[in-house]
């Protein structure tokens, strides 16, 4: 269990932060901007749950908890030295990633297919989870950068993948199940 008993600790005034391994790295190295951008899409989530209730709430409150996992798992590099560390990793889980997909799927059941692009809106609601599903596809693709050059747990980039389809579809529930979904209409301002 984490234990903050003082918020900072000017050990990185110089632009370095410390990983889950105890190594340090720049305050912009991939992996940081990688965890950092899974924080903000937390942040985000964080925003929309002002607007849910009932069983959506509880499904972004399980949400938030897997991001935190989620960042865990990222700032701790080097997979292959788990086994030798003091204490197991935390590191994401296919069945995490199976539950989102259990959810979209229940979610989506019931929703006319769509027969256009969606325009970012609606509900506030739906316009928050709009924004987490912008925000985790950019976390998507910084993980996917990391992983380039870097060990990534593929549970971690195929939760952050199934995360922001799973905002796309909650936005359609939250918009009456796509009835007021705002859609794009191609080149009607020209």
């Amino acid at each position: 269990m984490v234990v903050l008993s003082k918020i900072y600790t000017r050990t990185g005034d110089k632009g370095e932060t410390a990983l889950g391994d105890g190594s340090r790295v720049a305050k912009h190295s991939a992996r940081v901007e990688a965890y950092g951008t899974v924080d903000e899409t937390n942040a985000t989530i964080g925003m929309a749950r002002l607007h849910a209730s009932g069983e959506m709430d509880a499904a972004l409150a399980r949400i938030q908890n897997d991001l935190f996992d989620l960042g865990a798992d990222l700032c701790r590099p080097n997979r292959a030295a788990d086994a030798e560390a003091e204490y197991p990793p935390l590191r994401m889980i296919d069945t995490q990633v199976e539950r989102l997909e259990t959810e979209i799927d229940a979610m989506n059941k019931d929703m006319q297919p769509l027969r256009s692009f969606i325009l970012p809106g609606g509900t506030p609601l739906a316009a928050h989870l709009h924004l987490s599903r912008t925000v985790s596809r950019r976390a998507e693709r910084l993980a996917t950068e990391l992983a380039t050059s870097e060990d990534v747990n593929p549970a971690a980039i195929k939760y952050l993948n199934r995360l922001s389809d799973w905002c796309f579809v909650a936005a359609r529930a939250a918009n009456k199940d796509g009835a007021e979904d705002v859609l794009w209409v191609p080149g009607a301002n020209r």
